[in-house]
């Protein structure tokens, strides 16, 4: 069913400041994920920050945010007009902007206070069309029920790297400048990089840095933080890079702390669990018909997205013990591609970083 935005807007203009903060939870958050094999985190090569000539691209396009196969999305959201979409990861607009420029109606959603400000005035003139909701995506549909919405026609998830999230020094997300030990995406989160560094145990660490940045020294690191955190905190993203540059060599042009700022990056945001909630959750927010699209920039996204949506598109489940296959009581999607749809050689030209992008579709029954 279509609900005009425009009533969730007034109501957001109410005096509801439960709507205008969100609802994330406060140690709840998604932080957007790269692969470590990606270019954004490619020392001398072709980076986030060399996509354009002259500057880095937040400073020469201000939060740009070019849509990842977009084209692709609108296919399978066809026809568009009138559609109500969920963007969970608002960013810096480009999906929803997308969406909207062809008819669609969109909820924008993203924990990260800046990017719901850039997004709301890049998205401005779509007025009644669009409306911003500060919160994680995990909360899908406390979100939408907050604004009387029971079912949307789509749900679009792209998990990439933010680029103005990277430039910005304060955050800490990034290990190319000093910058305090952070990394939340959501600011009103008591966990911190620096409270896993410093006060997670070293097992901890170990487990983190192996199964979330899949990093094969990950003793070796830990047990550097240790020795060091000893003496005194670590303070500083250029600090801890030092630090596990002198666990890890360099055997390449990639930074030996990437890894490792990924698992902690993922461990602080919760962003495999909140993932995982999502999903599930869309099952239950999708109207029939409805489109799940997820992009993704790791294997270890990639691996719950794809295991999700056969688990969920079996009519029958089988088991060798059984006499016969059984309906699947979790059959709730068609999936009109069998494998992951990546981006054609023309896109990656135009946008080096959709190389490492993979867009997976459900429908829902």
């Amino acid at each position: 069913m279509i609900i005009p935005i425009k009533p969730w807007l007034d109501l957001a203009n109410d005096k509801s400041t439960h709507l205008a903060r969100g609802v994330a939870s406060q140690d709840g958050g998604l932080i957007l994920s790269a692969d470590p094999e990606a270019d954004e985190f490619r020392l001398g090569g072709v980076g986030y920050r060399n996509l354009y000539a002259g500057g880095f691209m937040s400073d020469r396009m201000d939060f740009y945010h070019e849509p990842i196969m977009g084209e692709r999305i609108l296919e399978a959201l066809e026809p568009l007009e009138g559609k109500q979409v969920f963007d969970g990861t608002l960013g810096g607009g480009g999906h929803s902007r997308m969406i909207l420029e062809n008819g669609g109606f969109v909820i924008g959603c993203d924990q990260d206070e800046a990017a719901i400000e850039h997004a709301t005035e890049r998205l401005s003139r779509f007025e009644d069309r669009f409306l911003p909701v500060r919160g994680n995506f995990a909360e899908v549909d406390d979100l939408l029920g907050h604004h009387g919405i029971d079912k949307v026609d789509a749900v679009v998830l792209d998990l990439g790297v933010s680029s103005r999230q990277l430039d910005d020094g304060t955050r800490g997300f990034s290990f190319r400048e000093d910058a305090p030990l952070d990394m939340r995406m959501d600011n009103r989160s008591d966990l911190s990089a620096a409270v896993v560094v410093n006060e997670w145990s070293e097992d901890e660490l170990i487990r983190i840095f192996r199964e979330f940045g899949e990093e094969r020294r990950a003793r070796r690191v830990a047990a550097e933080i240790v020795k060091a955190r000893a003496v005194s905190p670590i303070r500083t993203t250029g600090e801890l890079a030092a630090l596990v540059e002198k666990a890890v060599p360099r055997v390449s042009g990639k930074h030996p702390a990437t890894r490792v700022f990924q698992a902690i990056r993922i461990a602080v945001n919760r962003e495999l669990e909140v993932l995982e909630i999502a999903l599930e959750k869309a099952v239950s927010v999708l109207s029939p018909g409805g489109v799940l699209a997820v992009i993704t920039f790791h294997s270890l996204e990639d691996r719950i997205v794809k295991h999700f949506m056969r688990r969920r598109s079996l009519p029958e489940v089988d088991r060798p013990e059984w006499p016969e296959p059984r309906p699947n009581p979790d059959f709730a999607f068609t999936l009109p591609f069998r494998k992951a749809v990546v981006a054609d050689p023309e896109e990656v030209a135009r946008n080096p970083r959709s190389r490492s992008a993979k867009l997976r579709i459900a429908v829902r029954n």
